[in-house]
C-alpha cells in the first residue's frame, strides 16, 4: 500500500493520501472528510469529533462530453490552505475571517478524461465542486451537465425540517416554484416531498450526533439553481435539476459550462449544536464579488401600504401617509408595489417621487418579471425581462433619483431564469439600484457576488399573514424554523414587522394577529436584512405605547456579528446581533407554553440591560401585555427570562 502524508501547521495532519482514500481534516481537527474510489464509484463520508455526520454519499457528474459518474480512478491529489477576510455590509457579519483546508482531488473516467472533485473543509463547514477540463484535441470547449450524482446520506434515526419543492407553472397565475411552501419539523427522511419534487434548499436535518445545514452558493448564470430529492434508502438525498415543465417548458433543466470551467459549490454546515448554522459565513466564504458597487447602497427600513391596505392602497393618496409615516419614523423609504403605473400613473410617480424627496425619503418601486414566464396580470409588466426594456426603464428610474426595484414572479430555477436574476443585478447597479426579489428562489451567495442585492423572499412570508388566519395562527411556527434554515444561508425579506392587532385597515375586522407586540419587534432583529420592512401604518402612532414607537425608530438593519444563544427549529429561538459597540438580544416563542430560560450574555455581565417583554395577563387566558422594564444581569453574565406563548424579548442597553 503506498502512503503518502501531507501536513500543515504543528503536527496536525490535514490531509491524508492511503490507498483510495482521501481524508481532509478541519482546523482545528474535529472534521474530517473521507473521498474515496470504491469499484469506480466516487463517494465521500463525514466524521465530527468521532461520530457520522453522513454515511458514504455518492460524488460525479454525467455530461455530453463523458460520464463521470462510474468508472473513475484516483490520479492525483494536490492540497493548499485558505485564510482570507473580506467585509460585506448586507449580511449578518460584517466581516469574515475564512480558514480552510483545500484539497484538489483529480480522477479519470473511463475514457481517460479528467474531473476534479474540490473540497474546502472549514472547522463546521465543507463546500465542495467539480471542474472539467477542454479536451486535449480542442475539439470541446463546452459542456452540458445532465445531471450529478451528488448526494447526502445521513445516518439513521435522522429527522428533517425540510419544504418541498413545487410543481412548476401552478400557483398564482402559474407563477410557481417561488419557494413558498410549509416547513415540516421533526419528520422522518421516508416521509415524501407534497409534490413528488423533492425538498428546496436549505435543507436541515437533526442528525443523531448533531446538526447538519445543506445549500449551495455561487449559483448565477453559470448554472441551474438546485434542490434536494426524496430519500432513497442506502443513497440519502440526490442533488436535482429544476423541472423541465418550468418556464412554460421553454429552456434546458439541465447546466450548460465553458470548459474549463466549474459547478457552483454544494455546501454543508454542521456541529453539535445549532451554533454553526445560525454563524456559518459559507454561503460567502467561497464566491467572489463579480463587480463593483457602483455607488454606496444605503441599508435601512421602508413602510408598505399593500401588505394589508392591499391592491387599492397604490394610490397617490395613501402613498403620501406612508410616506409621511415613513418621515415621522425616520425611515429611509417607503415601497410602492403593484399598478402603481396604472393607479397612480407615470406621471404622477414623479410628482409622489418629488413628495417624498421633500421628507426625506426614497421611493422603492414594484416590477413584474414576466415576459413569457408566467401569466401574473400585475403591472408595470415586461420591463425587467429584456436588455433594452430594463436599460430603457432603469435610466428613467436614476434619473427620478428612486432607491431601488422590487422584482416579483420569478417562478423557475432553470439556468436561463438564474441569467435573468443576474441580468437584472447587473443592469440595476448601473443604474445606481438595490433590487429585492419575491415570488422567487432562495439567494446563493448573491450579497457577495452583487453589491446591490438587498435580499429575496423564497419563503411563505407575511402576505399569508393577510390572506388567511391559518397562516396568521402559524407565523411563530415559520419565523422560528427561518433562522436555522432559510435566513441562515441569505438574506430574506420577511415583509413586515406588522403592528395592527387585526389584519385590517380599521385594525377592528378581519382576523386578529397572534402574537404579541414584543415578539413582532424581535422579528426586526432576529430576521437579517438590511433594508427592512416595518409594516406600521399611520393609525400606529396612536394605537401602539410609545415605547415600542421609539424602539422601531431606532431599529437598526446592518450587523458586525450574530451569535447563536437558544432555541429549537419551529417552537422557539433567541439569537444576539451586534452593531457597532450596541448589542441586541431578541427572542421569538413559535408555541402556545410559555417558555423560561435561563440565557448567558456575557457582553452584558453586571450591567443593568432594558429588557422587552410580555408580562402575563392577571387571569389566566388574559392577553399578555407588553412592557418595558429594566433588568439586572449578574456578573457572570447569567439572566433568567420567560417568553409567554406566540410571546418574544428584546434586550439591550
Amino acid at each position: 500500500m503506498i502512503r503518502r502524508l501531507f501536513a500543515i501547521g504543528c503536527c496536525l495532519m490535514a490531509l491524508t493520501v492511503s490507498g483510495k482514500e482521501v481524508t481532509v481534516k478541519s482546523p482545528d481537527g474535529k472534521m474530517a472528510v473521507t473521498v474515496e474510489d470504491e469499484q469506480g464509484l466516487l463517494s465521500y463520508h463525514v466524521s465530527y469529533m468521532g461520530q457520522t455526520m453522513l454515511k458514504p454519499s455518492a460524488l460525479g457528474l454525467k455530461t455530453d462530453i463523458g460520464d463521470f459518474t462510474r468508472g473513475m480512478s484516483f490520479k492525483e491529489v494536490k492540497e493548499s490552505q485558505i485564510d482570507k477576510t473580506y467585509t460585506m455590509t448586507r449580511t449578518k457579519a460584517s466581516s469574515a475571517h475564512y480558514v480552510a483546508r483545500q484539497a484538489d482531488i483529480t480522477y479519470v473516467n473511463s475514457e481517460g478524461l479528467p474531473l476534479v472533485v474540490t473540497f474546502c473543509v472549514s472547522n463546521n463547514d465543507i463546500a465542495y465542486r467539480y471542474s472539467l477540463q477542454a479536451k486535449e484535441d480542442g475539439s470541446r470547449l463546452s459542456a452540458v451537465i445532465y445531471y450529478e450524482a451528488s448526494s447526502f446520506n445521513f445516518p439513521e434515526g435522522t429527522k428533517t425540517f425540510l419544504t418541498p419543492q413545487s410543481l412548476p407553472m401552478v400557483g398564482w397565475q402559474r407563477t410557481k416554484p417561488s419557494y413558498e411552501e410549509d416547513y415540516k419539523a421533526d419528520a422522518s427522511m421516508t416521509e415524501r416531498s407534497a409534490f413528488g419534487e423533492g425538498f428546496t434548499f436549505p435543507c436541515l436535518f437533526k442528525v443523531p450526533s448533531g446538526w447538519v445545514l445543506v445549500s449551495e452558493t455561487g449559483v448565477g448564470s453559470n448554472y441551474c439553481a438546485s434542490h434536494l430529492s426524496d430519500y432513497e434508502a442506502h443513497n440519502g438525498y440526490t442533488i436535482a435539476f429544476p423541472n423541465i415543465g418550468e418556464m412554460q417548458g421553454l429552456g434546458s433543466p439541465s447546466a450548460g459550462i465553458p470548459l474549463p470551467g466549474s459547478t457552483p459549490w454544494r455546501t454543508i454546515t454542521l456541529g453539535t449544536t445549532l451554533k454553526p448554522i445560525v454563524e456559518t459565513t459559507i454561503p460567502y466564504d467561497v464566491v467572489e464579488p463579480l463587480y463593483e458597487p457602483s455607488r454606496d447602497y444605503k441599508p435601512g427600513r421602508y413602510t408598505w401600504s399593500w401588505l394589508i391596505w392591499q391592491d387599492e392602497s397604490v394610490n397617490y393618496d395613501d402613498q403620501v401617509k406612508m410616506i409621511d409615516l415613513s418621515a415621522a419614523m425616520g425611515y429611509e423609504y417607503v415601497l410602492v408595489d403593484n399598478w402603481w403605473d396604472k393607479q397612480i400613473g407615470r406621471d404622477r410617480i414623479v410628482e409622489l417621487n418629488r413628495y417624498a424627496n421633500s421628507k426625506g425619503v426614497k421611493l422603492l418601486l414594484w416590477y413584474n418579471s414576466n415576459g413569457y414566464a408566467n401569466d401574473a396580470p400585475q403591472t408595470p409588466k415586461h420591463c425587467m425581462n429584456t436588455a433594452l426594456a430594463r436599460n430603457r426603464e432603469m435610466a428613467w428610474l436614476q434619473k427620478l433619483g428612486i432607491a431601488g426595484i422590487k422584482v416579483d414572479f420569478l417562478g423557475s430555477d432553470k439556468q436561463e431564469s438564474m441569467k435573468l436574476y443576474e441580468d437584472i443585478l447587473a443592469d440595476a447597479n448601473r443604474y445606481g439600484l438595490q433590487v429585492v426579489f419575491h415570488g422567487c428562489t432562495i439567494p446563493r451567495g448573491w450579497e457577495r457576488m452583487y453589491p446591490n442585492y438587498v435580499a429575496s423572499e423564497a419563503a411563505l412570508a407575511s402576505e399569508n399573514i393577510m390572506f388567511s388566519e391559518s397562516h396568521a395562527k402559524t407565523e411563530g411556527f415559520e419565523l422560528t424554523m427561518h433562522p436555522f434554515a432559510r435566513n441562515a444561508i441569505g438574506s430574506f425579506d420577511w415583509g413586515g414587522i406588522i403592528m395592527n392587532h387585526h389584519i385590517s385597515r380599521d385594525n377592528k375586522s378581519r382576523h386578529r394577529r397572534y402574537t404579541t407586540d414584543i415578539f413582532e419587534m424581535a422579528t426586526g432583529i432576529v430576521l437579517q436584512t438590511s433594508v427592512n420592512c416595518v409594516a406600521m401604518y399611520p393609525n400606529n402612532l396612536q394605537d401602539i405605547p410609545q415605547f415600542e414607537i421609539d424602539f422601531l425608530k431606532q431599529l437598526p438593519t446592518t450587523w458586525d456579528e450574530v451569535r447563536f444563544l437558544d432555541g429549537y427549529p419551529t417552537k422557539y429561538v433567541v439569537l444576539a446581533r451586534r452593531t457597532g459597540n450596541k448589542w441586541f438580544v431578541a427572542g421569538l416563542n413559535g408555541t402556545q407554553q410559555v417558555k423560561t430560560l435561563q440565557l448567558s450574555l456575557p457582553m452584558f455581565a453586571g450591567q443593568t440591560v432594558q429588557c422587552y417583554i410580555d408580562q402575563p395577563g392577571k387571569k389566566k387566558g388574559m392577553s399578555s401585555t407588553p412592557v418595558l422594564k429594566t433588568l439586572k444581569v449578574d456578573k457572570k453574565g447569567i439572566v433568567k427570562v420567560a417568553m409567554q406563548p406566540m410571546g418574544g424579548l428584546i434586550i439591550t442597553r
